[in-house]
């Protein structure tokens, strides 16, 4: 058993997110596609004799019981391994974001230990796994692009013709975040979207559909609609990704954003490029 180190954990973008009903159980059911982008969190790994798990910051402060360690510990009482590790998490996607951080580091820590610690687990038992931990984490560990559906447990991997094409886009964070909670429960938010097909969505895959939370994100966070004002004064149309509080917006042209235009202070702006798979695809043997 070795150290791992520089571990990606790669951001997601929604290009759209529809709502398209509720179950009995308060449940929403909606539609998206969950694209990869080459926004990442990186994760370093170190092999520790004595069990514990530990964590260090490497760049802003995570909570004391944040995704990563809990990911970890999940994995070791699962496959009750008597290594530990020390994982310093250097973090660089915005929290509160819509951007699925907290679930790709979970996703990238289960891929790593289950290397590091000579477990051998396949994809279906880490996505048992990861989906105690969040709803999201299920789609990075398979690691492909994807149109996701019913609660977010249908998940349908975009590859071969349904690939998505190559692009660059401008994401903006703003200083603001948001909670996914507030949005959902909101009495406004709408809920009764028109189910997509996939062709549809293939015809036009980055000016498809809308997200339906950002009007309700919008008047919770004022931020949002400021940041997307600010990608407007830019010639950009942009939405919201996910909850919020990160907006995006494709740039079709390579002049655009550059040199970047100033961003208020205290917001983050980068381009992206989405990515075609995961950095850890194939980490996880398949249940072949």
């Amino acid at each position: 058993m070795k150290a791992l180190y520089d571990i990606p954990a790669p951001a997601k973008l929604n290009l759209f997110l529809h709502i398209t009903g509720r179950r009995s159980d308060g449940y929403h059911l909606l539609q998206s596609v969950f694209m990869l982008i080459d926004w990442c969190d990186t994760l370093h790994f170190e092999l520790r004799r004595d069990g514990l798990v530990s964590r260090e910051d490497l760049g802003p402060a995570l909570p004391p019981d944040d995704l990563t360690l809990r990911a970890a510990r999940a994995l070791q009482a699962f496959a009750a391994v008597p290594p530990g590790v020390h994982i310093a998490v250097h973090k660089q996607i915005p929290v509160q974001a819509g951007m699925g951080g907290g679930s790709s580091d979970a996703a990238s820590c289960l891929l790593a230990l289950n290397r590091l610690w000579d477990i051998g687990l396949p994809l279906s038992k880490l996505e048992h796994i990861g989906l105690q931990l969040g709803a999201d984490v299920p789609f990075f560990l398979r690691g492909h692009n994807a149109w996701v559906q019913g609660i977010g447990e249908e998940i349908t991997p975009l590859t071969g013709e349904s690939q998505l094409p190559a692009a660059r886009f401008a994401v903006l964070k703003p200083q603001a975040g948001l909670e996914t909670r507030p949005i959902f429960e909101a009495d406004d938010l709408k809920r009764d979207t028109r189910t997509a097909i996939i062709s549809g969505f293939a015809a036009n895959p980055f000016g498809f559909g809308q997200n339906d939370l950002q009007p309700v994100a919008q008047r919770l966070c004022p931020e949002v609609a400021q940041a997307l004002e600010w990608l407007a004064a830019q010639g950009l149309r942009g939405r919201m990704t996910g909850s919020g509080s990160a907006v995006f917006a494709q740039l079709l042209h390579e002049t655009d954003l550059t040199p970047p235009a100033q961003v208020p202070t205290g917001w983050a702006m980068r381009t992206c490029s989405n990515l075609d798979v995961h950095p850890l695809v194939g980490w996880a043997p398949s249940d072949d």
